[in-house]
């Protein structure tokens, strides 16, 4: 059996780590010294331990950051990659209409226009197309996703295709909801994201640490610096505002979950943390007469305490079942207790103090230089209620910013410099009362993006009453035509519209209140010119002839209203497939599965000769999303070139 430590051995150790810093000189020289009256072989052993954890813990750093540059990586090569075929359909298609790179000009918006469908099967109806139609179109038609010699070829069939085939379907696969407690699981591919952060902080928890009674101290000590190297990547994964959209293309919502499970795995850091202090005074503080009530009740464990308690309760507080139904509560704690839980964590250990630092200037940066500066505006919004009588318009005319100064280029900019397509805010109304002074919430803007020569833009939110402030935002606007409101924003990611933009065959689907996401994404897909930016080649790219199938699911007949009949026929103006299923509350839901497989299989074979290249852009219901990534993921199985984004906020 191990030889105990002694009491004063002990003592001096868990004096000194509490005071050094990420390592220094203090446990090299308690290391040299020891304690008075005595250096132990195990005192000597458990300052190595101890020092070995505070150098080993400063490469899960360079691990994370070594991640991070794959992704970044990756991001890079995916944008050349898209760069290069989108020059060659530019110089394909100057070819086409004999003009030389340097005759190039700019398309018009009035040089385009759509045709209907024909017949019976409008799937056929190519989005797009030039006025005068000419051989010309078909070989821009063909132009763009294939890049092959010939795509009359048949489709590649090799055993690495058909390989590549089902690990695309099986990474973009989701799996059905947890039973009992029905919680939803995100893709393979995020699984196995989130499993490689599992597995690297196991190894940084438990590497190297001697399990034994006399050492459980280092493992306790172990399970406090995993948890504070974790605090900077977990408020960076949760501002709005950060460097890695830039580096990945990722934005904040779709870090949204790796926010969560690193919030899990801290507090799971943090329980072990007290578990082995509970352990240590029990094995070797207990014995030489030190009470319970006095290790408790000593100012470091206290302040340990209060900031387990902090992060703990901020773990409950954001559990779905939580936010679902106090959504406003869990906003406003969210805020305080971890605002309470960095300056009891930053007072509790000298180690944690960078980290706590690093922490709260991002935090800071966020909400007070970003959220309530740089991206925050104040505007008159006129409210209307809609016939379903539970669904609230919020509409805005903003005059639009022309000259938006340097700085703000690169740090960002408010509503008046305008939005993109997919890209949502965050809705404050004081007016309703004063504690929605205070609160924000996130709305996806419904109204189609504005253009560089827009002078004023017209944004519109779709706000369905359910509780909370949406519903005191429906009863106020029983009562009150406008209101002023604040923006903040906006926020999002153009990934969805990259990939349609890139592809032959666009789907979008949307269920019910979706119809927010789709609707501006259809309008950037179905009428580019609108969009272009005095680039050419990506102008050129996006007004190659597409074909589009716009799904969209709604619970009740009257929300309808919410898109209207004006707009749905716009799209059918343009060629667009628009499929409107019964109402599910009289026929149930529709087979969007069968809907999806059976028009892409058609329009690729008849079309692309199964070259295609499929973009599919859902915005729903949990279940909804998961029976439309499955879809393009059995397709994928089946060898098509299918991309599929499912837009979801990530709360």
């Amino acid at each position: 059996m191990d030889e105990a430590i002694s009491s004063s051995e002990l003592r001096t150790a868990m004096r000194l780590v509490l005071r050094a810093s990420s390592y220094n000189s203090d446990l090299v020289d308690a290391q040299e010294e020891g304690p008075p009256g005595g250096n132990s072989p195990q005192f000597r052993e458990l300052v190595q331990a101890i020092i070995f954890s505070r150098r080993f813990i400063l490469t899960y750093q360079v691990v994370l950051i070594c991640l991070l540059a794959g992704f970044t990586t990756a991001h890079l090569v995916r944008n050349t990659s898209r760069c290069r075929r989108r020059r060659t359909i530019f110089e394909r298609r100057l070819k086409v209409e004999g003009r030389g790179l340097g005759q190039a000009k700019l398309p018009q918006g009035a040089g385009f226009t759509v045709r209907d469908g024909m017949g019976s099967s409008s799937s056929s109806t190519l989005v797009g197309t030039p006025r005068s139609p000419s051989p010309k179109l078909s070989t821009l038609a063909n132009e763009r996703s294939h890049l092959l010699p010939s795509s009359r070829n048949p489709p590649p069939t090799g055993k690495s295709v058909r390989i590549l085939g089902t690990l695309r379907g099986w990474l973009n696969y989701q799996p059905c909801p947890i039973p009992i407690v029905n919680k939803t699981l995100p893709s393979n591919a995020m699984s196995l994201t989130v499993l490689i952060l599992i597995g690297i902080n196991i190894f940084y928890t438990l590497y190297k640490v001697p399990f034994t009674i006399p050492m459980l101290f280092v493992f306790a000590d172990r399970a406090s610096l995993v948890f504070v190297a974790n605090l900077p990547w977990l408020y960076l994964f949760a501002a709005k505002n950060q460097s890695i959209k830039l580096l990945t293309g990722y934005s904040y919502e779709s870090l949204n979950i790796l926010h969560r499970q690193l919030g899990e795995l801290m507090c799971l850091a943090a329980l072990l943390h007290s578990v082995g202090m509970i352990g240590v005074w029990y094995t070797l503080l207990r014995p030489i007469g030190f009470s319970l009530a006095k290790f408790l009740l000593s100012k470091i464990i206290l302040l340990g305490i209060g900031a387990f308690v902090a992060y703990e309760s901020l773990y409950i507080t954001s559990l779905g079942s939580f936010r679902q139904r106090w959504y406003e509560l869990f906003l406003g704690l969210h805020i305080i207790l971890q605002i309470v839980a960095l300056v009891l964590l930053f007072f509790h250990h000298h180690g944690s103090r960078i980290y706590v630092g690093i922490a709260l200037a991002v935090f800071l940066i966020d909400r007070i230089m970003y959220r309530m500066t740089l991206k925050s505006s104040s505007h008159t919004a006129e409210l209307s209620i809609y016939n379903d009588k539970k669904t609230v318009g919020v509409h805005l005319s903003i005059p639009l910013r022309k000259n938006r100064a340097p700085f703000k280029l690169l740090l960002g900019a408010s509503i008046p410099a305008g939005w993109k397509p997919t890209d949502h805010i965050f809705l404050t109304v004081p007016a309703i009362s004063r504690k929605h002074i205070i609160q924000s919430h996130p709305f996806t803007i419904a109204s189609h993006a504005p253009t560089p020569l827009d002078e004023v833009a017209h944004l519109d939110l779709l706000i369905r009453a359910r509780d909370g402030f949406s519903s005191d935002l429906l009863r106020y606007a029983e009562n009150h035509a406008k209101a002023t409101v604040r923006l903040d924003g906006p926020y999002g990611s153009q990934h969805a519209i990259a990939m349609l933009q890139d592809s032959d065959l666009c789907v979008l689907v949307a269920g019910g209140s979706g119809i927010a996401v789709t609707w501006p994404a259809v309008c950037a897909v179905t009428d580019p010119s609108r969009y272009a930016h005095n680039d050419l080649e990506n102008d050129a790219c996006a007004q190659v002839p597409k074909r589009v199938l716009f799904i969209w699911v709604v619970q009740k007949t009257v929300h309808l209203s919410w898109l209207g009949k004006e707009k749905v026929a716009e799209l059918r103006s343009r060629g667009v497939v628009v499929v409107i299923p019964a109402p599910t509350e009289e026929r149930g839901r529709p087979d969007i599965a069968a809907m999806i497989d059976e028009w892409v299989m058609d329009n690729d074979n008849k079309f692309y000769d199964g070259r295609g290249r499929v973009g599919v852009v859902c915005s729903g219901p949990d279940g909804m999303g998961r029976v439309v990534r499955n879809t393009c993921a059995a397709l994928q199985g089946r060898g098509r070139d299918v991309s599929v984004c499912v837009e979801k906020f990530g709360w």
